[in-house]
């Protein structure tokens, strides 16, 4: 099952589902503005996963992980207790050692909010631990961009028959 989108709305890559829980609103049954950065997370976290990708396994095969560099978030409409949200996932840009994506939350057709999140590939420092930017390894750039070539313009992976 897939979610009805705005047809002006560009095509996301990837399509998860959230149910709004008692622990996502504030007192009033409305989400809290920070659980929307969450939500993105997750849903790029599933998209990896469905690449073929769970984080501990980048982490313990290919010695490295993803962290967020920079978070932009607009808020458009209000989600609220017990709405089954849609979270789409969609590579803006992908360089050799970040990516940057369009993110948004949808119930049904109306958009409540939108993002803009890069992420960049670290990996520890033997020595001292501490996290280095390096390039994404070459594995998962492939993965990348097989699924971008494979996927059609009116498709998208989804998610949403397990809500």
């Amino acid at each position: 099952m897939t979610t009805s989108f705005d047809s002006t709305a560009p095509r996301p890559d990837f399509v998860f589902p959230v149910r709004v829980y008692w622990e996502d609103t504030d007192g009033q049954g409305v989400v809290f503005y920070a659980n929307y950065i969450k939500f993105f997370e997750r849903a790029r976290t599933e998209w990896l996963r469905v690449l073929g990708f769970g984080q501990m396994q980048l982490k313990r095969d290919a010695g490295g992980l993803f962290v967020v560099g920079e978070t932009t978030a607009r808020y458009l409409r209000p989600a609220k207790l017990d709405d089954l949200l849609s979270v789409t996932v969609r590579v803006l840009q992908q360089g050799r050692s970040s990516l940057t994506f369009e993110q948004q939350v949808w119930r049904g057709d109306t958009l409540l909010t939108e993002g803009e999140i890069r992420i960049g590939w670290v990996e520890p420092d033997p020595l001292t631990g501490d996290f280095r930017p390096r390039r994404i390894p070459a594995v998962v750039l492939a993965r990348l961009q097989t699924a971008a070539s494979a996927a059609a313009p009116d498709s998208s992976s989804s998610l949403m028959a397990s809500a």
